[in-house]
C-alpha cells in the first residue's frame, strides 16, 4: 500500500472515531487502538494530530463533488453551496469546529468551495471586497449554524435526553422567568404551540434572508 493511500486509510478512521464521539475524543493512542497498529507507528505517516485532522478535513470537503457546468444564476449557484456545506457538516459535527475564517484552513477541497462561492459573483460588476465577502458571510452562516451540532449530538450522547425533551424539561424554570414580566415579548413567543426549533428549519430560513438581501445588494450595482 503507497503512503498516500496509507494516510487517506488513517484519516478516514479518525474520521469514524470523530463522527461518532467528536473531536475530542480523537487522540493519536485512540487512533492507533482503532487501527490495530503501535502509536508511533502513525507518526511515519502523519506529524501530528494537527496534521491528521487537515487530513480529515480535506477528506471531508472531497465527499461530494461540486456540479460542472453548475447550475445557471448566482443565486442557485451559492444555495446549491451552502447545502452541500450543511449536509457535510450533519455527517462530520466536528468539521464546524476545524474550519476558520480567520486563520483557514488551506486544502485543496475546502478552498474549491471558496472559489465556488466567488465564481458564483464575480463578473457581476462587483469589486473584490465584495466578492470576497459574499463568499466569506455566505460559508461563515452555514458553519455558524453547524457549531450547534456537534455540542448538541454530544449532549444527546451523555444525558440521553434530545434537544425537544430538554426544552420541555426546561419548562418550569421558563414559566419562572416569564412571569416576572421582564421579558414579556420573548415570554409569548416561547409560550406558542408548535414551535419548530429544528436546526435544519432554522438553517432554510437563515439560507433564504441571506440570499434575498444578497439579491437586493447585487441589483444595486
Amino acid at each position: 500500500m503507497s503512503d498516500e493511500s496509507e494516510r487517506e486509510r488513517i484519516a478516514r478512521a479518525a474520521m469514524r472515531i470523530a463522527d461518532a464521539e467528536g473531536l475530542a475524543a480523537l487522540s493519536m493512542r485512540r487512533l492507533a487502538a482503532e487501527l490495530g497498529v503501535a502509536t508511533m507507528s502513525l507518526y511515519r505517516h502523519v506529524r501530528d494530530k494537527d496534521e491528521l485532522v487537515l487530513l480529515m478535513t480535506d477528506l471531508a470537503y472531497g465527499e461530494d463533488g461540486l456540479p460542472d457546468p453548475p447550475p445557471p444564476g448566482w443565486r442557485a449557484q451559492l444555495e446549491l453551496l451552502a447545502r452541500l456545506e450543511w449536509a457535510l457538516y450533519r455527517r462530520h459535527p466536528w468539521l464546524a469546529q476545524v474550519v476558520s475564517f480567520t486563520r483557514p484552513v488551506m486544502v485543496p477541497n475546502a478552498m474549491a468551495h471558496t472559489e465556488w462561492a466567488m465564481r458564483a459573483v464575480s463578473g457581476l460588476g462587483l469589486d473584490a471586497n465584495t466578492v470576497l465577502h459574499i463568499g466569506t458571510a455566505l460559508t461563515a452562516y452555514v458553519r455558524g449554524v453547524a457549531v450547534n451540532l456537534e455540542s448538541e449530538a454530544e449532549a444527546r450522547q451523555d444525558t440521553g435526553v434530545d434537544g425537544d425533551e430538554w426544552i420541555r424539561a426546561q419548562e418550569p424554570s421558563f414559566a419562572e422567568v416569564f412571569a416576572s414580566g421582564r421579558f414579556p415579548v420573548l415570554g409569548h413567543v416561547l409560550t406558542q404551540p408548535g414551535l419548530d426549533f429544528d436546526l435544519d428549519t432554522l438553517f432554510a430560513f437563515g439560507l433564504r434572508g441571506l440570499l434575498d438581501g444578497l439579491a437586493v445588494l447585487i441589483g444595486r450595482t
